[in-house]
């Protein structure tokens, strides 16, 4: 933060804030395991850097995968920038290590809580664009309609 900024850029502030609400959940989640009907829904990219999954869940989630966090899993750990649980696919235990960067969509529904984190990239995105290669809708003329045949006479 030592370097003057141009701008500050409240979408990744806002971001980065909302993930510790996720981080936050999950710790508590590791430390005194998930309360009452409490559950997690997270989604996250499965090609995302620093993402290990088993090679059969990356052959068969080549691009996203929601996994729930409920009744089975295990061995919740929660760092600063990423978690790992073990969950159990075909009876089998495997270790799930998720970057929170990585992390597309965490809800708990019964708590009906819920955070998007796509928007932001979505944002960015359209930032980084120049504004000539957004398509152009091209304008059609409007009717003029007077309103003076509405007016009482």
């Amino acid at each position: 933060m030592s370097e003057i900024l141009d701008e500050i850029n409240y979408d990744k502030l806002i971001s980065k804030n909302l993930l510790g609400v996720v981080k936050d959940a999950l710790k508590i989640a590791s430390v005194h395991g998930l309360p009452g009907d409490n559950h997690f829904y997270i989604t996250f990219k499965t090609n995302f850097q620093g993402v290990e999954l088993p090679r059969m869940l990356q052959i068969q989630y080549p691009e996203n995968m929601t996994i729930v966090l409920q009744h089975q899993f295990s061995d919740l750990f929660v760092d600063d920038d990423k978690f790992s649980v073990v969950l159990v696919f075909g009876g089998v235990p495997y270790t799930l290590v998720i970057p929170f960067s990585a992390v597309t969509y965490f809800a708990d529904p019964y708590a009906k809580f819920g955070l998007s984190f796509e928007m932001a990239d979505k944002v960015s995105k359209l930032e980084d664009m120049d504004i000539k290669d957004i398509p152009q809708e091209k304008a059609t003329p409007a009717e003029v309609i007077s309103i003076d045949s509405f007016r009482k006479k």
